[in-house]
Order: C-alpha cells, then structure tokens, then sequence
C-alpha cells in the first residue's frame, strides 16, 4: 500500500499537539515551503519525498502516512522516547513437578 496521507504534527499556543492531514502532496506545497527532496532515507519509499523549510522529515508513521513535524515537537518527543523505561519482563520459570 503506498503512502498517500501527509501528517503534519506542531504545537498550538496552548502547548497541545496540532495534527493536520494532506491527501496529497500538492496540498502540501500551497503551505510549505520545499527546500530539497529526502535522498538518503532508509525507508525507501520515502527518497524523493520533499524536504520542508521549519519541518523535520519525511518520516514513517504506519503503513500510509508519511510525518513531518516541527523542531520543537521532535525534539520533545525524542526526549519522551528516549527517557521511557522499556515494560519489565517477567521471566518464565517451571517449577519442578512432584512426583
């Protein structure tokens, strides 16, 4: 399935996250400013997307979305991330039967 939803993730005045959806990329260019095309991501199906003036991305989000966001909101994030404690694993031990 090809990506074909352009998410745009920033933060409002209020401190919440902001997300807008494009259906398609011309959509996107009437507001936002291209300034190159991604050449070197490892997802390949994002190389040649555009690359916007303020946004970081392009980047995956499931199977057909492709993110962008702003600096403030990937760094957070990163951090958020970054600082979260994996979910602890219980070790699975058998105990020996009685005979």
């Amino acid at each position: 399935m090809p990506k074909d939803t352009y998410r745009i993730v920033t933060r409002g005045s209020d401190g919440q996250l902001r997300i807008r959806d494009y259906d398609s990329q011309e959509a996107l260019l009437k507001r936002h400013c291209q300034i190159g095309v991604d050449d070197c991501s490892t997802d390949l199906g994002l190389r040649g997307l555009p690359v916007f003036r303020g946004l970081i991305g392009p980047m995956p989000e499931g199977k057909n979305v492709i993110r962008y966001e702003s600096p403030e909101v990937f760094e957070t994030l990163t951090k958020e991330w970054t600082s979260a404690k994996p979910a602890r694993r219980r070790s699975r031990v058998t105990l020996p039967t009685a005979q």
